[in-house]
């Protein structure tokens, strides 16, 4: 079976420092065939891993090994370790959003629709969010005012950038989902971290060990997490509305199922790569030099010492 003991599964198995490295991470963490991993076997894992962690020995091979720990990934929290709900987790943003988005395509042009598919997509992400927050808690208060402040946000960037575009090109009307989706990141993440802003998020060194928080890191963290997402949004709902387009100039739109199903498998497929090449687009475990921190955490340290937080997702 081999040695394992001197495999750190706290890393990911590719290197991070690469973007090509941090890609192959998130495509195993945003797998949605993951969600079909059933609970006995996603306790398997998280067994495994503590096993390893304790440097107990186990009779696997390394490949299982690192199964085990991406399955682990893509379930339970980096910090907290808790069991994350199932709509919440990464490998979910791909079967979500393509539901989504499809509909927010293709009903752009009802009022009550812009408002019915705007508020099923701030209530997905307020719980993508919290689920994927860096490490702090919440209060029942914080999150209903975070939902609030996003879905109204969206609602109401929809149907004004609705109302005036209504005379332009058929293409640009397609756009304003996009747009929507682009503002209630900007209010949601922030507002669903802001205790994270306000306190800080928990700063490690190389060893896991804590050693404080930070609020630079934690703005940090909310404006990678804020772009990212605004990145990940715009393959599907920028391209699919072109390819819309293009399909009913052409009459391959006529049946009235057509442009919703198109529309949704369109957006399936290009959110299985946007959204872990998105994600990718910044390191997870972020190493940061103590200089650029707080006083306190660089007198633990040191100016010149290396400490890491997470980012969340």
């Amino acid at each position: 079976m081999g040695d394992l003991s001197k495999i750190d599964i706290n890393k990911p198995r590719w290197d991070q420092s690469t973007y090509i490295g941090r890609a192959k991470y998130y495509f195993t963490i945003t797998n949605p065939l993951n969600l079909f991993t059933t609970s006995k076997t996603l306790e398997n894992a998280r067994t495994i891993v503590e096993k390893h962690r304790n440097k107990e020995k186990l009779d696997i091979t390394e490949d299982e090994l690192w199964k085990a720990k991406h399955l682990y990934d893509s379930a339970f929290h980096p910090i907290t370790g808790e069991k994350q709900a199932l709509v919440g987790r990464m490998s979910c943003q791909v079967p979500g959003n393509m539901a989504i988005n499809g509909g927010m395509i293709t009903y752009h042009q009802s009022t009550s629709a812009v408002v019915f598919w705007q508020w099923i997509n701030q209530s997905f992400n307020a719980i993508v969010n919290y689920t994927n927050r860096s490490d702090a808690t919440m209060t029942v208060t914080q999150i209903g005012v975070a939902y609030v402040c996003a879905t109204t946000g969206a609602i109401v960037t929809a149907l004004y950038l609705k109302k005036r575009l209504q005379r332009a090109h058929p293409i640009i009307r397609r756009y304003v989902p996009f747009f929507a989706v682009a503002a209630a990141n900007c209010i949601n993440i922030p507002i669903m971290r802001n205790q994270e802003l306000r306190e800080g998020i928990r700063i490690f060194n190389e060893k896991d060990k804590d050693i404080g928080t930070s609020k630079i890191a934690a703005r940090s963290a909310t404006a990678q997490v804020v772009f990212s997402r605004i990145i990940m949004a715009i393959p599907s709902l920028m391209l699919t509305p072109i390819i819309l387009q293009e399909m009913s100039k052409r009459c391959l739109l006529t049946k009235p199922w057509a442009e919703p199903v198109v529309a949704t498998g369109l957006c399936g497929l290009i959110l299985t790569f946007a959204t872990p090449l998105a994600c990718a687009l910044f390191i997870q475990r972020v190493p940061v030099k103590a200089s650029h921190l707080e006083p306190h955490i660089q007198e633990k340290v040191g100016k010149d010492g290396i400490v890491f937080y997470n980012k969340g997702l």
